[in-house]
């Protein structure tokens, strides 16, 4: 604790007496400075124990001694110390009475105690408690250091949460809470996700204060890169002390030394991670299974999806490609969010997640019906719901689009991967953050000819006989459709038409004829057929 003015009374050597503002005695006092000017105010800070002989003061005046105890209050002066004996012999009634209006704390300081041994008292107990403050903020560090340890990131939070008498809560990178201290912080902390994402936006180290007197709680964001890869939240009641100030600093780098740490052995899992999934689609899987070990081993022990991202539209995703491709960062912001997203889903679940960045792709390989897929259901969910309330005009944004397989196996691995890539196709078609491979097989084929370039061949196939029935003579392309439609039966196709089946026979002859092509083949009808449907569909 800081000196007061009570430690200092109750300072036997200085002698000191309390004349007014006995209830205010537990001021903390931050420095002693002795001043004889009329007006000192200009040269405080506030929290001094001003010293005076009143020299320069006329003491006995009231007026005067109200205006000057009003102006050190103002100042948040913490009190006002009064040599008796020097040039009063008492201390005079009119600055009694104004301290006493004021609340001012006054103390009387006997002719036998100098000024400079109140100053060294003073400065004594700043010395001694700054010393307290280092030595219990070494002793919390050591703490904090031997929970990490033998514990964890769990320990050290309980141990940080026990020095500032509040709670601690550990956020990984997607701002889901990982750890809290105690038990019951971990509702209070998932409050704060919200300001832990607006916190993540701004350049690292980036720290931020919410709330006030009685709920306050400090975050700040872990990591030495630029982007953070965690925050740490800290609530007391109150504003945090020397000590405790100490104590938040060092669990700040403990944790950061954690999360660096975590980066690099994380790094090295995702090369392993990358030569497993290059032996799984060489259609090596007992080899890559001896690779995997225990850290992947249990992912090719059961079903698992592949799922394959990359970013869309805007010149920064673009921008952020071509820095991929020449060796870049590798990951656009939209890739990092749903590798950090699934991560973190992950490791709630105690699933393995393989996770390989593919030049400006990101390649996954997840448990099949695990809560890593379900996270990137939601986040694709996600997106598409923010992507629709935009406006038509803003394409500066940066997205993903992600295909994700069927369930398979690890010697199915090369057709998981192909099904994925289709899935992602028709999904960058589709303007869809996701599509699941079982939706693309279990679905029409005519979504998939929104290509332009098979929107292109269906015109340049069709656009003849479109000529042709645009000088009225005749209909050949509703003919054309009838008769396909009704697999070549000239009865059915011909009442559909309501026209005589010589005059649908005449039709297609005339279509033969015009396209240069035969339609006893197969291979034409089917071509005709995809044509026609492709130029009728609405845009998918």
């Amino acid at each position: 604790m800081p000196p007061t003015l009570a430690s200092l009374v109750q300072h036997t050597a200085l002698k000191l007496t309390v004349r007014a503002g006995e209830d205010r005695l537990d001021t903390p006092v931050r420095w002693a400075h002795a001043s004889e000017l009329a007006d000192p105010v200009p040269y405080m800070e506030g929290g001094e124990l001003l010293l005076i002989t009143a020299l320069k003061l006329d003491a006995e005046d009231p007026a005067a001694m109200r205006r000057y105890v009003k102006r050190l209050t103002g100042a948040r002066v913490a009190g006002l110390g009064f040599a008796v004996g020097v040039h009063y012999a008492d201390i005079p009634a009119a600055l009694l009475e104004a301290a006493t209006e004021e609340g001012l704390p006054l103390l009387a300081v006997p002719r036998r105690t100098p000024f400079l041994a109140i100053s060294k008292a003073v400065s004594a107990a700043i010395a001694a408690d700054q010393y307290r403050a280092v030595t219990a903020g070494f002793a919390a560090q050591r703490e904090l250091t031997k929970q990490a340890m033998q514990r964890g990131p769990e320990g050290l939070l309980a141990a940080l949460a026990a020095q500032v008498d509040g709670w601690a809560a550990l956020y990984d990178a997607a701002g889901t809470v990982v750890a809290a201290a105690p038990d019951w912080a971990q509702r209070r902390a998932a409050r704060l996700t919200p300001d832990v994402e607006r916190l993540r936006e701004r350049p690292a180290p980036a720290s931020a204060v919410i709330g006030g007197a009685g709920d306050r709680t400090e975050l700040h964001t872990l990591g030495a890169g630029r982007l953070p890869r965690a925050a740490l939240a800290v609530g007391t009641a109150g504003t945090l002390g020397t000590a405790e100030r100490y104590a938040v600093h060092a669990a700040i780098a403990l944790l950061t030394l954690t999360t660096e740490r975590s980066r690099s052995l994380h790094r090295a899992e995702q090369r392993l991670g990358a030569a497993v999934l290059r032996m799984l689609l060489a259609g090596e899987p007992d080899h890559a299974r001896a690779v995997a070990g225990d850290l992947y081993g249990s992912l090719l022990d059961a079903p698992f999806r592949l799922i394959i991202a990359e970013p869309v539209s805007g010149g920064r995703a673009e921008s952020a490609r071509a820095g991929a491709r020449r060796g870049g960062a590798p990951l656009t912001e939209p890739l990092s969010a749903l590798r950090d997203t699934m991560e973190s889903a992950a490791a709630r679940a105690g699933e393995s997640l393989l996770v390989v960045p593919e030049g400006e792709r990101l390649v996954l390989l997840t448990v099949d019906g695990g809560a890593a897929v379900a996270a990137c259901a939601d986040h694709a969910a996600a997106l598409d719901r923010a992507r629709e309330g935009e406006h038509p005009g803003d394409a500066s944004e940066e997205t993903l689009v992600a295909g994700l397989s069927a369930p398979a196996g690890p010697i199915a691995a090369a057709s998981a991967y192909k099904q994925a890539e289709q899935a992602l196709s028709v999904a960058r078609r589709r303007g869809r953050c996701l599509v699941e491979h079982e939706e693309v097989a279990a679905g029409s084929v005519l979504p998939l000819l929104a290509d332009d370039a098979v929107r292109a061949f269906a015109d340049g196939l069709l656009r003849a006989l479109h000529e042709h029935d645009a000088t009225g003579r005749g209909d050949l392309v509703a003919s054309l459709r009838a008769w396909l439609s009704r697999h070549g039966q000239w009865d059915a196709a011909a009442a559909d038409l309501g026209v005589h089946r010589h005059t649908l026979r005449y039709r297609m002859r005339r279509v033969e004829e015009i396209l240069g092509r035969s339609l006893d083949d197969p291979d034409v009808r089917m071509e005709l057929w995809l044509a026609l449907k492709t130029t009728a569909a609405p845009e998918q």
